[in-house]
């Protein structure tokens, strides 16, 4: 019985040292998730978000009104993106300006504010802003509409998509340099 004891406990030990052994977001900068989603990206069932551009069309219609982010390549290498969330008459919010890519999250720098930087989570099939932005972001919005917990789905993985979407004006969501 003692020695049934012994190699369990010596099989759980192995266990959990090759567990710790595994590279994780500490090694590659990147997190990677649990063992499933990393099997999962190894094998091709899911996308490995960490080598998807984010380039592309991103839009949800909803019974507000429609939240959709736009975002093609910059000269520099970066990205220059726009946006615009709609939650009712006279409340939303819209912005443009430039992102860069930092593992799985996008750092949104907004133009023509006072320093609003948002540092958004990036999955390869959807952008979601935080459920906290800081308050010099306010400007972006009007009336109650805030960034805050915002999500815009994929639609498409192409620059031209994103060209041609536009805002509840009409103008152009995204601008290039």
């Amino acid at each position: 019985m003692r020695l049934t004891n012994l190699f369990a406990l010596l099989l759980l030990a192995a266990c959990q040292r090759e567990a710790a052994s595994a590279p994780g977001s500490h090694e590659t900068g990147i997190q990677t998730g649990s063992g499933l989603e990393r099997a999962a990206i190894e094998t091709g069932v899911i996308a490995d978000a960490a080598k998807l551009p984010a380039i592309g069309l991103y839009q949800r219609n909803h019974e507000a009104g429609r939240d959709a982010f736009c975002v093609i390549p910059a000269r520099n290498g970066d990205y220059r993106f726009g946006l615009e969330a709609t939650f009712g008459e006279d409340q939303s919010c819209a912005g443009r300006g430039t992102a860069r890519r930092a593992g799985d999250k996008l750092v949104l720098n907004f133009s023509r504010t006072d320093h609003c930087i948002v540092v958004a989570q990036y999955d390869g099939d959807q952008i979601s802003l935080p459920g906290v932005v800081d308050m010099k972001c306010a400007d972006v919005c009007k009336g109650r509409g805030t960034l805050e917990g915002v999500s815009f789905p994929r639609m498409a993985s192409d620059a031209a998509a994103a060209l041609q979407a536009r805002d509840g004006s009409g103008d152009p969501l995204c601008q290039p340099d």
